[in-house]
């Protein structure tokens, strides 16, 4: 009998050494070219993002614009987003499950209290009897199962912070667009009001020239058809401009007076220069990304899932204790007693359960080879907006000198028609296509200005919006 317990120690000794959990690689390569292909802004004008991901970090760069009411909305914004304060629980919800996974590393130590009173078969007097206690228990965590729970924790813990991060990332630059957009739609309301009272005017020029017989009815039509549909204009311009202010009411939380107030009293102006350095390495510029880290993070959290699920296919150790005292009175006598244990050190061994550690364990691969994919999706998609943000600032760089030598000829031009119509040496519709050449260039400056601060806002997102990792992963 003695040989056979030898025999099965040994047996166990061997298995529990040979046992190992195989987890896989908490991180995992992504596809970053060597460098940017589109071109930098330039260096000479450029104003580097700061690196902190304090409030003060992430509106600096905001701050640098020069207006204040852009700052007070993005605050304001921050403060109030759904988005934010889901963030900010979900960073809760997972420091809560750090400290859970934490705790099974370490002994659980519960108290226990009872009192009864009873009344036996007579002759035995009543009696009464106090007992209380504390239990302890240890599971002794020999394949780290507990410890990857924990490490899982953890990852997600830091995942959940950087996540918070660029919700507020997004809110403002979700802010900045639309705030942006209405500085533009104001300067386009201007241009469409202008020419909107321009063609008004050649239209009562033409009619009086008309009723004078000078000019020929179909001409006065067309004056008026032509200062119609410039009202028209003007007035969808403005419509779209109440909409931009009723969607930063929604984001900022503001009361609409006051904000159409705080516009009023604000200069509008589209920023000409919001340059933001850039390092010529991708992967610099990518540890700046706080949903990269996050995605990352969730590799390592997946990892460790794996190695959890493992380790429950193997024997589990644990060790338990207790301490008692109890008190007895029955007839008048009292009697004490105290009892303590160390034990029993029970040891599981998983036999047959069908095959549900086994998929556990392969499902929890499945997961990490999802989570790896989802990151190196990622990392392409962030490639692909700084990429594509560089693109769109280049683009609108080079277009803008030609863009304002497109107005100042076409305005130029339209003075000297008009001057020429009102002195009757210019027909109705040269007056009419210089005007429909001057606006459509006004237009286009002003939505190019915009594009272009579009451009910027994008390329503040796509860099991480000042943000930088804890450390580097």
């Amino acid at each position: 009998m003695k040989i056979l317990r030898s025999i099965g120690c040994a047996c166990i000794s061997l298995w529990l050494g040979a046992c190992a959990t195989q987890a896989p690689p908490p991180s995992v390569p992504a596809p970053v070219p060597p460098h940017w292909h589109a071109p930098l802004p330039a260096e000479d004008d450029a104003a580097r993002l700061p690196h902190d991901g304090a409030l003060n970090g992430l509106s600096q760069w905001w701050r640098q614009q020069g207006d204040p009411l852009l700052v007070q909305l993005i605050e304001a914004a921050q403060a109030i987003s759904p988005t934010a304060a889901t963030a900010s629980s979900r960073i809760e919800q997972a420091r809560y499950a750090r400290v859970a996974a934490g705790a099974a590393l370490l002994p659980s130590v519960d108290a226990s209290a009872s009192i009864s009173r009873s009344n036996p078969q007579p002759p035995i007097p009543l009696n009464t009897a106090l007992q209380g206690g504390v239990q302890s228990s240890w599971e002794l965590d020999l394949f780290g199962g507990n410890r990857a729970n924990r490490d899982a924790a953890q990852a997600r813990l830091e995942g959940a912070e950087a996540g918070w991060h660029d919700a507020r990332v997004s809110i403002a630059a979700e802010v900045a667009t639309r705030y942006y957009s209405l500085r533009a739609c104001d300067k386009l309301a201007v241009v469409t009001r202008s020419d909107a009272g321009s063609r008004a005017h050649t239209a009562r020029l033409t009619q009086l020239s008309t009723e004078a017989g000078f000019q020929s009815p179909a001409n006065a039509a067309l004056a008026r058809a032509s200062a119609a549909e410039a009202a028209s204009r003007a007035t969808q311009q403005r419509a779209q401009c109440d909409l931009d202010i009723k969607a930063l009411v929604a984001l900022s939380g503001l009361p609409e007076p006051e904000l159409r107030q705080k516009i009023a009293e604000v200069p509008g102006v589209l920023p000409q220069s919001a340059a933001m350095a850039i390092t010529a390495l991708p992967a610099g510029t990518l540890t700046q990304r706080p949903d990269i880290f996050s995605a990352q993070r969730e590799v390592a959290a997946a990892s460790a899932d794996v190695g959890s699920a493992d380790a429950e296919r193997y024997p589990r150790l644990s060790l338990n204790g207790s301490i008692a005292a109890a008190t007895v009175r029955t007839g008048g006598v009292t009697a004490n007693l105290e009892t303590w244990s160390i034990g029993p050190l029970s040891l599981t061994l998983p036999l047959f359960d069908g095959g549900r550690r086994a998929a556990n364990a392969d499902a929890a691969r499945a997961r990490y080879e999802e989570a790896a994919a989802l990151y190196r999706a990622s990392v392409r998609q962030a490639v692909r907006e700084v990429e594509e943000a560089l693109v769109n600032l280049d683009s609108t760089a080079a277009r803008s000198a030609d863009a304002q030598l497109a107005v100042d000829g076409y305005r130029t031009s339209f003075f000297a028609v008009e001057a020429r119509y009102e002195g009757g040496l210019a027909s109705l519709f040269e007056l009419e296509e210089a005007r429909r050449s001057r606006l459509v260039a006004e237009i286009t400056l002003i939505s190019l200005q915009r594009d272009r601060t579009a451009a910027w806002i994008a390329l503040y997102r796509a860099a991480g919006g000042g943000w930088s990792s804890p450390a580097p992963q």
